[in-house]
C-alpha cells in the first residue's frame, strides 16, 4: 500500500480552532507543536514514556475515525464512563481512496467494558451471539491475554484499519511474538494498523514507522534509537551489574 492506498492518510489537528494549547489535552507534548501525522506504512508505531499523550492521540484519532472512544467496532455505542477528551472534535482525517471492510478499535485499560458491551448484546438475542465471533466464548469468560488474543484471531478478518493501545497489556512475551504473526497475516490481506506500544517486541515489525512522542513533539525514529530498545537489551545484557545500580 501506497500512501494513497492506506485506509487512514494521515490526522490533522485543527490548531486555529483551539483556544488554549495550555490546558488538557492540548498541553501535552505530542498534541501542543502537532499540526500532521501522516501515515506512510501499513504499520505504524507510537511510542514514548508515560505521559506525553500516546494513548491520547490515538484516541482522538480512533474517535475522529468514528470509533467509540471506549473501544469495539464501528457499531459499538455504549458509553460506561465519559472519559475520553475532546481531542478527535479538532482533528480533519484524511481517508484513502479505499474504504477498509473491517476495523477495530482496542483500547487495554476498557477492553473489560468491551466485553460486557458484547455479553450484554447476546442476552438481548435477536441474532447470532456476537461472541461467535471472538471464538464462541464469552471474553470475560477467558483470561484478560486470552480475550484480547481471540479479538485479534477471530475477530480481525482483514482489509480492515486495526487502532490498538497498549495491546501488549494482556499478552506474555511469546503471545507478543504470536501477536507479530497475526499482524502479519493481516497486513497481507491489506490492513492497516497503529499501534501505541511499550513492547520492543512489537515495534520489531519489519518496515514499521515508529514515532516517538517526547517533549519537542513528535519524530520518527528507528527502532534502536528507542529507550524501550536500549533499556531492554543495556538490562538483559548486564542484568546483575543494572540490578547492583539500581538496588544497592
Amino acid at each position: 500500500m501506497n500512501n494513497a492506498k492506506l485506509y487512514l492518510r494521515h490526522a490533522e489537528l485543527l490548531r486555529e480552532k483551539v483556544a488554549s494549547f495550555h490546558c488538557y489535552p492540548f498541553d501535552l507534548p505530542a498534541v501542543r507543536t502537532l499540526e500532521r501525522l501522516v501515515f506512510q506504512k501499513q504499520v505504524t508505531f507510537l511510542v514514548g514514556e508515560n505521559g506525553t499523550g500516546k494513548s491520547t492521540l490515538l484516541e482522538g484519532i480512533a474517535a475522529a475515525w468514528g470509533f467509540n472512544p471506549e473501544g469495539g467496532t464501528l457499531n459499538f455505542s455504549f458509553n460506561t464512563r465519559p472519559s475520553h477528551s475532546s481531542l478527535y472534535e479538532f482533528f480533519r482525517i484524511a481517508r484513502g481512496v479505499t474504504r477498509p471492510k473491517d476495523g477495530f478499535f482496542l483500547r487495554a485499560e476498557s477492553f473489560y467494558n468491551v466485553a460486557s458491551y458484547i455479553d450484554q448484546l447476546d442476552e438481548g438475542g435477536g441474532g447470532p451471539p456476537i461472541k461467535n465471533s471472538y471464538g464462541g466464548k464469552s471474553l470475560h469468560e477467558q483470561s484478560h491475554g486470552e480475550s484480547f488474543f481471540a479479538a485479534f484471531v477471530h475477530r480481525f478478518g482483514g482489509r480492515g484499519l486495526y487502532i490498538l493501545d497498549e495491546p501488549e497489556a494482556a499478552l506474555s512475551p511469546l503471545r507478543q511474538m504470536s501477536l507479530l504473526v497475526r499482524m502479519h497475516e493481516l497486513v497481507q490481506q491489506n490492513s492497516q494498523f497503529i499501534i501505541a506500544t511499550h513492547s520492543p517486541i512489537l515495534m520489531s515489525y519489519p518496515e514499521a514507522d515508529i514515532f516517538l512522542l517526547e517533549g519537542e513533539g513528535i519524530r520518527r525514529v528507528a527502532l534502536e534509537e528507542t529507550e524501550h530498545y536500549t533499556v531492554t537489551k543495556a538490562f538483559m545484557n548486564d542484568r546483575k551489574g543494572m540490578l547492583k545500580q539500581l538496588l544497592d
